[in-house]
């Protein structure tokens, strides 16, 4: 069946994908539902999973999954990760499409996948083959209950519960999620090495790291500006240290920072008493993992006030992991000012930690989204302010 589609897949490659599924009665022995997901996976698959590409003989699984499933770029991050513990075995306990299985798996002398829908297991298993991973298990079973019924050990063992309700809702605090990771956390901890459990980017971290405890490291991260994901790395027996947090910004010039939650609290923040030339913007990794104070002190820049998260200096820090703006002058957050400030009628709007929303600063200045400049509103000490500023 794999065969039959992928060939038709091939032959109308050029093709529209909605309007060839219309047109079932010219093809009545073919299923163009399944080929419209082949034309539509590929394509995706030229941003997402370029390595795949390359492959004729990959079937692309329905739109859901592929929307689930980790990217090249976050799945060879994992990778890393994997060859960093110089591990050996894997386990992906909820594979699905299989993506971080592949990238992650091919590091491994053994690997299992397990997936409990048949139909997406019976496409994975068949894409494995065809990419030539015959390290790697496929197994259409419950990963939890082979676990507890067999005393098979990993070096590393990754799980991404499943993050929606029985009414396709989304959720995102594990005991929501599916398999419940808190119920099998001691027991999936005797069967590895080291757990990495993947999250949602909504995932509040505190809370996580109190309840899977003894958590050696957190990984939040982004793909060019975007955070996709949020890594905890847990020791299997062994205790860990103070966890540490690191903050990665891939497919971007951004540097990495890490810190602990310790330090983060004992270092003083640095706070502007004015706007400097330059205004700063931290990544989303950064914002997710709340460094505001180690970041203020490891590039010498202020930070605005002390739930505004952005950041000012005189002096241009070329390297600061996330936006950056010229400030070109103070504005009044009016009409007029704008239309003065902005002939053209158009910028960018942003708001942070201010009493109004972006757009809604935007419809109340009269200005059209687009254009070079930007606007950004925030609270500067305890003062809500504009500027007109322009990205460096």
């Amino acid at each position: 069946m794999f065969e039959e589609i992928i060939a038709f897949a091939q032959e109308h490659c050029q093709d529209d994908p909605l309007k060839l599924a219309l047109q079932q009665s010219r093809y009545p022995s073919i299923d163009l539902g399944l080929v419209a997901q082949q034309l539509e996976g590929r394509r995706q698959a030229l941003a997402k999973w370029p390595s795949l590409v390359s492959c004729q003989q990959y079937f692309f699984p329905p739109k859901i999954n592929r929307e689930q499933s980790s990217s090249e770029t976050t799945a060879k991050y994992k990778a890393d990760l994997f060859r960093q513990l110089n591990g050996r075995t894997f386990a992906d306990l909820t594979g699905g499409m299989g993506i971080d299985t592949y990238f992650i798996g091919r590091e491994a002398e053994c690997a299992d996948y397990f997936e409990l829908n048949t139909n997406l297991f019976g496409i994975t298993e068949h894409n494995l083959a065809v990419l030539q991973q015959t390290q790697i298990h496929c197994h259409n079973t419950d990963s939890i209950q082979h676990l507890t019924e067999h005393n098979t050990t990993y070096d590393l063992i990754l799980i991404d519960p499943a993050r929606r309700n029985d009414h396709g809702a989304k959720v995102v605090a594990f005991e929501d999620c599916t398999p419940n990771l808190l119920d099998n956390l001691a027991m999936i901890r005797s069967r590895c090495r080291y757990l990495m459990v993947k999250a949602s980017p909504m995932i509040d971290l505190r809370q996580a790291m109190q309840q899977l405890g003894n958590v050696e490291a957190v990984h939040i991260i982004s793909v060019n500006g975007e955070c996709k994901e949020v890594l905890f790395l847990i020791p299997g027996n062994q205790t860990s240290h103070a966890a540490q947090i690191h903050c990665v910004n891939l497919e971007s010039t951004d540097c990495a920072i890490s810190f602990s939650p310790e330090q983060e609290s004992l270092t003083p923040p640095l706070f502007a008493s004015a706007m400097g030339q330059y205004l700063y913007e931290p990544n989303a990794s950064i914002m997710k993992g709340g460094c505001y104070n180690i970041l203020g002190q490891q590039f010498a820049i202020a930070q605005l006030a002390r739930n505004t998260h952005l950041y000012t200096s005189d002096t241009w820090v070329e390297n600061f992991p996330g936006r950056k703006f010229r400030v070109l002058q103070e504005i009044a957050l009016n009409a007029k000012e704008a239309k003065k400030a902005l002939p053209e009628g158009k910028a960018h709007v942003a708001t942070r930690n201010y009493p109004m929303a972006a757009a809604d600063l935007q419809k109340k200045l009269k200005l059209k989204e687009g254009g070079t400049l930007f606007i950004i509103a925030a609270t500067l000490g305890s003062k809500p302010l504009g500027w007109l500023c322009e990205k460096c």
